[in-house]
C-alpha cells in the first residue's frame, strides 16, 4: 500500500531537518520505496500497515532521530488522490489554494475558526468531502486572520496544511 506522510512544522522555527536524512528514519524504521516530496516534510513511501499503526511507529522514530517532538500524519493514496479530486476553487493565479491534513473532524474546528476570523478580499473556505480548503490571496497566507490562528500553539498537534499543487507534485511520484 502507498502512502504519504505529512509532517508538521519542518524546516520553520528551527526545526530543520535534511530529507534525505528524513527518508533514512522512515527506511530505518521498515518503509519501503521511500522518496521526499519538496522539503516541507511530504515522504511518500510503501508498506503492509495500517495508517493508525504507522503514525505511531514513524513519530517515534522522528522524534528519537531528530530530538524532537515529531507530528505527522499519515495518508493513503486514495486519500492523496480525494485531497487534489475534490479541490473547490478555481486556478487563479493571485491566489494560494490550501487544504489541511489532521486529527478526525478538524475540518469543522478550522471552518468554525475561519467564520470567526476577519478575511480579505478573495479569502474563502469550503469543506468538500471532509477536506478543509482554504483560499487566500498570495502574500497575505501568514498575515491574515485565519493564517494568525492555525499558529496557535494549541492547535500544533492537530493539522498541517499544504499547497493544493503540492497534492500534485506527490501523486506523481506516488504513481511512479
Amino acid at each position: 500500500m502507498k502512502y504519504c506522510a505529512f509532517l508538521r512544522g519542518v524546516n520553520v522555527k528551527g526545526t530543520n531537518m535534511k530529507m534525505v536524512e528524513v527518508c533514512e528514519v522512515f527506511k530505518n524504521a521498515g518503509m519501503h520505496d521511500v522518496v521526499s516530496v519538496l522539503a516541507s516534510g511530504n515522504i511518500v513511501f510503501s508498506s503492509d500497515q495500517k495508517a493508525e499503526d504507522l503514525k505511531i511507529i514513524l513519530e517515534k522514530a522522528m522524534s528519537d532521530y531528530f530530538s524532537y517532538e515529531a507530528f505527522l500524519f499519515v495518508k493513503t493514496q486514495r486519500e492523496i488522490e480525494n485531497f487534489w479530486s475534490s479541490n473547490p476553487f478555481n486556478k487563479n493565479d493571485s491566489l494560494h489554494v490550501y487544504t489541511f491534513i489532521g486529527n478526525e473532524n478538524i475540518e469543522k474546528i478550522l471552518i468554525k475558526e475561519f467564520e470567526t476570523a476577519s478575511q480579505t478580499e478573495n479569502e474563502d473556505a469550503k469543506i468538500v468531502n471532509s477536506n478543509f480548503y482554504w483560499q487566500v490571496p498570495k502574500g497575505n497566507t501568514l498575515d491574515s486572520t485565519f493564517g494568525k490562528i492555525l499558529d496557535k500553539k494549541s492547535m500544533k498537534d492537530q493539522f498541517t496544511s499544504r499547497n493544493i499543487n503540492t497534492f500534485e507534485k506527490i501523486l506523481k511520484k506516488i504513481h511512479v
